[in-house]
């Protein structure tokens, strides 16, 4: 992590990528090269539930005319009170890779990944198809496996015309072949990324069970209260309206304003890292914003 670089209004960053240390296509060095081709100012790997994808990066080495940031995008439980059917993921920026307490709690997690997947190869196989673990691995290599490697795999064999078709069919929620997830209660999920030194962000608001405008502000607070300092208001998905309500919000209850893609590669058609559907990108000036937040 550098010092940021002057400001430009028309400079665009991605705060939300994934690689294959996780659920991406592309691993952490090209996500660099690619970003620098693109004319990005500055990006975050943002890796489900482990920091391996902003390792790698660090360890190739940033190139000069590029900001980096530590990122991560944590599976949490919603706060005792707003019940919710999904994950509710945190991004976490500034983070200290070696803080002790992170790594525990990603530890777990990473576990009941490693474990939850079986299950859905049993259950896959219960559906009539020859899929394996050892496929899977093959296909995963060294990354943390997950549903979209496992929609891949079945791409690749016939077993599903997409990776969307594998998630609508059989992977996605209440289809036959899900398989629940372990979630860090919020509270800690939170108090871990802080304790690393990092900013803790609400991910894609949107597309949580909270998407309802009238009881998000509740919820916003809920989390604020438990040390959430930020929401990802500026995502591809996120229709216009909500967008600008987010940042109302962020503006009211002094939260930083963060963006980026979600961006994973090959499993994310139509979006490039930086730049969306319609000329969506986020500006320059929230990485600011959030590097003065995190006292860089």
């Amino acid at each position: 992590m550098k010092k940021p670089l002057a400001s430009d209004p028309h400079a665009g960053i991605d705060l939300h990528v994934h690689s294959t240390a996780s659920d991406g296509t592309l691993a952490p060095p090209k996500i660099l090269e690619m970003a620098v081709a693109l004319g990005l100012k500055a990006v975050s790997i943002t890796d489900h539930d482990t920091l391996a994808g902003s390792a790698a990066a660090l360890a190739y080495g940033i190139p000069r005319s590029l900001e980096f940031l530590t990122g991560i995008e944590i599976s949490a439980a919603a706060p005792d009170g707003y019940p919710s059917e999904s994950s509710v993921h945190i991004l976490g920026y500034g983070l200290n890779l070696l803080d002790a307490p992170l790594n525990k709690l990603l530890t777990v997690l990473q576990s009941s990944r490693e474990n939850r997947n079986p299950r859905i190869i049993e259950r896959l196989n219960t559906l009539g198809m020859d899929v394996t673990m050892e496929e899977l691995s093959g296909v995963v290599g060294d990354a943390t496996a997950g549903r979209p490697h496992i929609a891949q795999m079945m791409v690749a064999k016939g077993l599903a015309d997409s990776i969307d078709d594998a998630f609508d069919r059989f992977l996605g929620k209440n289809r036959p072949a899900y398989v629940e997830k372990h979630r860090v209660p919020m509270k800690d999920a939170i108090a871990a990324i802080k304790t690393a030194g990092g900013v803790a962000v609400l991910a894609h608001p949107y597309l949580n069970d909270t998407a309802d405008l009238d009881s998000f502000e509740s919820f916003l607070l809920t989390l604020k209260d438990l040390g959430l300092e930020g929401i990802e208001a500026v995502y591809p998905e996120h229709p216009e309206a909500a967008t600008a309500h987010y940042c109302r919000l962020a503006t009211k209850h002094n939260l930083l304003i963060t963006g980026g893609t979600d961006f994973h590669g090959a499993i994310t058609p139509g979006i490039q890292m930086g730049f969306g559907k319609g000329g969506f990108h986020v500006p320059y000036s929230l990485y600011e914003n959030l590097m003065e937040r995190l006292g860089r």
